[in-house]
């Protein structure tokens, strides 16, 4: 795990959606993009407020997957992040 302290994680058929790292007043969200869904993720993140854009910019393709650390203290947050899981679907 990437944060310390108890996490929840939510699967599907057997596949990550992502783990949420409860905080005091908000919650962190770790979800993984794979490079396999490159292309839709690349326009999609185009659409998300600038917080979601910065964090996704920011971090590199590793072994075929961009793991964001997804900060969530915003309805426009909660959105973006929850449509980036429907592409872990």
């Amino acid at each position: 795990s990437m944060q310390r302290g108890w996490n929840v994680k939510y699967k599907k058929r057997g596949k990550s959606l992502c783990t949420l790292y409860p905080q005091e007043g908000y919650f962190k969200a770790l979800v993984i993009v794979s490079e396999s869904n490159r292309v839709e993720v690349d326009l999609f993140i185009n659409t998300c407020c600038d917080y979601i854009k910065k964090i996704y910019n920011e971090v590199n393709f590793f072994n075929g997957s961009k793991w964001l650390m997804i900060q969530v203290d915003s309805l426009l947050v909660l959105n973006d992040m929850l449509e980036l899981i429907k592409f872990r679907a």
